[in-house]
């Protein structure tokens, strides 16, 4: 089974409980929230207070992507604030195991984010600690950008190692995933599927929902 993620960085925010709800409706079972510092990456967006604020409104998994700096200081506190998972850059903490353990403790699924450019030899070491991975698929720092070519072969060289570990890791896409894609990300391994434009973009968000969960299913 896989997981769609819609990411409320494409979300209308003047009438964003309105649109959780309509994805949550439609059959979307986690929502993705990207936290940027305008350091790590060039851009600001939420922090704690929002996350709170979400944890009201919906029963549906709250995956916070940390696009920041020292995310170690701060990932247990969007834990506390509702998050369910929480995904920290491997290129952005230099104490990953300490970051991941905390997470862990205090009660939530802990993830590793990795860029494009960045190799899968980087999460070697830290792999094992992981409860989910998540494969950048468009540099981060803002939505609505082209899928890199090359994401589909790194999904599958990452579910090759986590099958060879004999590791039960989660593998998660984010960036530029629409129906005209999703197909060929699932059958190479993804099982969280994050999707920004191609939901908020549409019109009829239930419909763009059911449409990549259709045509992810062949593959399940």
């Amino acid at each position: 089974m896989i997981d769609i993620a819609p990411s409320i960085l494409s979300a209308d925010f003047t009438r964003l409980a309105d649109e959780i709800d309509q994805v949550e409706k439609a059959g979307a079972t986690v929502l993705h929230v990207d936290v940027m510092d305008g350091h790590f990456v060039p851009n600001i967006t939420i922090g704690l207070p929002v996350v709170r604020s979400l944890r009201k409104a919906t029963k549906m998994v709250i995956d916070t992507h940390l696009m920041i700096s020292e995310p170690g200081r701060y990932a247990v506190e969007f834990v506390k604030a509702g998050a369910d998972m929480v995904s920290v850059h491997v290129e952005a903490d230099a104490h990953l195991h300490r970051t991941l353990s905390s997470i862990k403790e205090a009660g939530g699924l802990a993830g590793i984010a990795i860029n494009p450019a960045t190799p899968l030899g980087a999460l070697d070491e830290a792999l094992q600690y992981a409860d989910f991975i998540l494969l950048m698929s468009v540099n981060p720092g803002f939505g609505g950008q082209k899928f890199v070519a090359g994401s589909v072969r790194k999904v599958r060289g990452l579910r090759r190692m986590i099958t060879e570990r004999g590791l039960s890791t989660r593998i998660e896409i984010d960036g530029g995933i629409d129906e005209n894609n999703i197909e060929e990300v699932v059958g190479a391994g993804a099982e969280i599927i994050v999707a920004g434009t191609a939901i908020f973009g549409k019109e009829d968000r239930a419909a763009a929902i059911k449409q990549l969960l259709g045509a992810g299913a062949m593959w399940v």
